[in-house]
């Protein structure tokens, strides 16, 4: 082979590749409300990491506080915007996914089978890595799961904080 064909060769393969990448586009679809159910347990896993020293202490209490979390991270998700939820289902699929937590952990043990320690490493690593967008994951998880939280006017007093009163 000579250097014009291997040149000619090369140029055509690059050209076919841009070609594809242009004329493909992915299609985004929001999860039915059964299918996004499905992330109750990932997320319960995470409750107890991310809102570690939030939480009450009595264990009844406690579980309680989670699934009332829970219920309010399904009615946080509902409302946001197609985009917004189709890249969170795609993050938690990611997470659910060996080869997705292989990608973004560096491991490929479930979520469910680490300590809270290693889940903790783990949410620590994405906030201080150098790659945006897996900060950009531990932001939004970190923000749904504490608004969620903190929607509910039950947990509210662990933040001293009072509902201002109309009519005194």
């Amino acid at each position: 082979m000579n250097r014009r064909t291997f040149l000619l060769g090369t140029f055509a393969g690059t050209a076919a590749l841009a070609l594809g990448v242009n004329l493909y586009s992915p299609e985004f679809s929001v999860p039915d409300e059964d299918e996004a159910k499905d992330y109750r347990l990932l997320f319960s896993v995470l409750l107890p990491v991310m809102l570690e020293g939030a939480l009450p202490d009595v264990a009844t209490h406690k579980l309680a506080a989670q699934n009332r979390t829970l219920d309010a991270i399904n009615q946080s998700i509902a409302v946001l915007p197609d985009e917004q939820q189709a890249e969170l289902f795609e993050l938690l699929a990611m997470l659910e996914n060996r080869l997705g937590l292989l990608v973004l952990t560096s491991s490929m043990t479930p979520l469910l089978l680490r300590s809270p320690a290693e889940l903790t490493q783990m949410l620590e690593s994405w906030r201080h890595s150098y790659f945006a967008l897996l900060q950009t994951a531990y932001l939004g998880l970190r923000e749904l799961v504490m608004a969620s939280y903190y929607a509910c006017p039950e947990h509210w007093s662990r933040l001293h904080y009072a509902k201002p009163e109309l009519f005194k």
